[in-house]
């Protein structure tokens, strides 16, 4: 039995990137051959070295929202800050609310900012607490969603304590989709200047939608994995890009994943059809990959480093084996790489 324990690693805090590297595209990169067991370290833009034509490049183009909300209770002015984390229907929406130890289910709330119109005048929205799940997680109504980006604020996890001073630089230059509360931030990397590159190199660039929900940097605390409930995430992926994804596969070419919620996405179509027709897909995907999991469509995969015993950690095992994700991890502590978020990148093989 795979036990959360054996996904521990000992990080110097120091090493956990506050900033993002300017420009993107000049983090370092490990590149991992798991055919050869080798390491080689580069920078990222070299990545189109190890890229070759008719490879087919898989982003996420889901876009940060600004989910960091601050409220209080109509009834006794408590403050609260709640983060949105996924749309359930209109106007109501599953969150994450601190502090959450006296919160009722009927608990009406208030939410305040300056006018849209910038008349001075500070408009409101009401908010109205529906359902209570445990951990400080509520279904809330909101009596008008649409203010809701204009009071917001993006909400970068919570190892990086430096204010970004661009919030444009938490998106991928691609993001085009409205509904993550985290980046996918192995596609951090990219510019539209590599992107031309790889395109130029015969390489296939083809768009999936996964919305990045709270397990990108929630750590399992369960002793067996298994029993994590992970948080379902919404994701698209369209006829085009299954057509793609099926000539690809029936003609050998690679699939290479850029982030592990693509993995997520990509793995999850798959199960729901087949990996030689590949069909298109809308919905919740509630797929947790542990060791000993068989990859069916990705062939490679683009990813950061992760935060220990998290799930995205465990996917990466999964895909490249313990004792070789394990190795790279200590020798990207011992050559100081930068980790997580705004951190460095890994080319898995």
């Amino acid at each position: 039995m795979v036990k959360t324990s054996e996904f521990d690693y000992f990080l110097p805090p120091e090493l956990i990137a506050q900033t993002p590297i300017e420009p993107r595209d000049q983090a370092r990169l490990m590149v991992l051959n798991r055919s050869h067991g080798s390491l080689e370290h580069r920078r990222f833009f070299e990545i189109v070295d190890y890229l070759r034509a008719g490879d087919v490049l898989v982003f996420n183009d889901s876009r940060v929202i600004p989910a960091r909300l601050s409220g209080r209770k109509v009834d006794t002015g408590g403050r609260l800050e709640i983060l949105l984390l996924r749309r359930l229907e209109p106007k109501v929406w599953e969150t994450l609310v601190r502090p959450s130890k006296r919160l009722k289910i009927g608990s009406r709330l208030e939410l305040a900012g300056d006018s849209v119109a910038g008349d001075g005048q500070e408009f409101k929205v009401l908010a109205e607490v529906v359902k209570l799940r445990g951990e400080g997680i509520g279904v809330i109504s909101f009596s008008d969603e649409t203010l809701l980006p204009k009071l917001g604020r993006v909400a970068l996890p919570p190892y990086i304590r430096v204010p970004l001073k661009a919030p444009e630089r938490y998106q991928t230059v691609y993001a085009n989709v409205a509904g993550s509360i985290a980046a996918p931030t192995a596609g951090l990397h990219f510019t539209p200047e590599l992107i031309d590159n790889i395109k130029n190199k015969g390489v296939h660039c083809l768009f999936v939608t996964l919305h990045v929900g709270i397990d990108t940097f929630r750590p399992v605390r369960e002793d067996d994995p298994r029993e994590h409930p992970i948080h379902k995430e919404y994701g698209v992926l369209s006829q085009e890009v299954a057509i793609k994804l099926s000539r690809a596969k029936a003609e050998g070419r690679r699939v290479i994943s850029v982030g592990t919620t693509t993995v997520r996405l990509v793995e999850a179509t798959a199960q729901a059809s087949n990996p030689t027709q590949v069909q298109p897909f809308e919905g919740w995907v509630s797929l947790f990959i542990l060791p000993g999991y068989q990859f069916q469509i990705v062939d490679a995969l683009i990813t950061n480093f992760h935060l220990p015993k998290s799930t995205l950690l465990m996917l990466v095992t999964a895909f490249a084996g313990k004792d070789f994700i394990m190795q790279a991890y200590r020798e990207a502590v011992a050559r100081k790489y930068r980790f997580y978020s705004f951190g460095d990148a890994m080319l898995i093989l």
